[in-house]
């Protein structure tokens, strides 16, 4: 599964909205696929948005693996957690700086400040309005994603940003 990385103008571009009418198609749900195949495919992969797998619509995927490290009652590894049309609702004045990496932006880590909290509105991948709150790592990745889906990069906003390299990140 092809990631698409930095330089391609699909990530510095605003996605559109997907209609709810075309959330059950083939068309949509094979994006849902792939996005789930691509963050699974990469051994750090927490999240991904459409546009990094070429799609310009506001959709995001967070891993189910990473949900059941901050949900002990998720449904399973398995289970991904899809936002269609995210619209963060709420956000903590409250920040934290901590380190970001991106599957677009491979072996660059930099530190970037966001709400240390945050509410999330989106469609599921039945077309069910749901609202999702979160803290820590997980508001991070919501904040990250939606970045994503409005043409922006973490590197936009981080300082410090570094090489780091897969033998350097493993030790």
């Amino acid at each position: 599964m092809n990631i698409v990385q930095t330089g391609d103008p699909i990530l510095r571009k605003k996605a559109a909205p997907v209609k709810p009418e075309d959330i059950g198609t083939p068309r949509i749900q094979k994006i849902i696929a792939d996005m789930k195949a691509a963050v699974d495919s990469q051994r750090d992969g927490i999240a991904i948005a459409a546009p990094q797998v070429g799609v310009s619509l506001r959709i995001f995927v967070v891993s189910g693996i990473i949900m059941r490290e901050v949900d002990p009652k998720w449904k399973g590894a398995e289970n991904h957690l899809v936002f269609i049309n995210p619209q963060i609702l709420k956000l903590s004045k409250k920040t934290q700086e901590t380190e970001e990496g991106c599957l677009s932006v491979r072996w660059k880590y930099g530190m970037v400040k966001r709400a240390e909290k945050v509410t999330v509105s989106a469609l599921d991948e039945n077309g069910r309005p749901f609202e999702r709150g979160a803290s820590g790592i997980l508001a991070q990745v919501f904040q990250h994603e939606t970045d994503h889906l409005e043409g922006k990069l973490f590197i936009d906003r981080a300082r410090n940003v570094r090489d780091l390299p897969p033998e350097e990140h493993a030790s």
